[in-house]
């Protein structure tokens, strides 16, 4: 049964005919052509299809599209600035070679997008807890860690800086 959606997708409103039975993944990439959200597991185990659903990181996989009704989504194609800049944590991705394959990395971008949200200062070990639900097959977590550490430093001391 088709039912109508109004979410917002990288701060543009939508509204879309979709099939209750329909995840957020693939009204994302199929409808939307939102290729940055990723087809991995289908169950909610590999951060693959990491998205942001009112600043939160979930599973799109397992994420109905019409529990997305009224919500505001953002996926990587949301975090390019104005004239299609990458945003300081893609560009820490970048610089600290966190990417390999490239096929996780945009989840992985996008906790760490929920991750700085928080204004926390985070240890590694912390990071790595909060990692825990993404797999990456071709790294061994360190320059993604690497990277995390460093953008979560960098937005903690310009928050605090703002702040005195």
């Amino acid at each position: 049964m088709l039912k109508i959606v109004h979410m917002k997708v990288n701060g543009k409103d939508v509204e879309l005919a979709v099939d209750e039975r329909e995840s957020l993944l693939d009204t994302l990439r199929q409808r939307l052509g939102l290729t940055s959200v990723k087809k991995g597991c289908e169950v909610g185990e590999c951060g693959a299809c990491t998205v942001l659903v009112n600043g939160e990181a979930i599973d799109s996989c397992i994420y109905m599209t019409l529990w997305a009704e009224g919500k505001s989504v953002m996926t990587v194609e949301g975090l390019k600035g104005p004239n299609g800049e990458l945003s300081p944590i893609q560009k820490a991705f970048i610089e600290e070679a966190a990417v390999q394959c490239g096929f996780c990395t945009p989840g992985l971008i996008m906790s760490a997008v929920e991750i700085v949200g928080t204004g926390k200062k985070y240890n590694r070990e912390e990071l790595k807890k909060l990692i825990s639900g993404h797999l990456c097959r071709c790294t061994g977590y360190e320059n993604i860690l690497n990277a995390m550490e460093r953008i979560v430093e960098e937005v903690y001391q310009i928050s605090h800086k703002a702040e005195s």
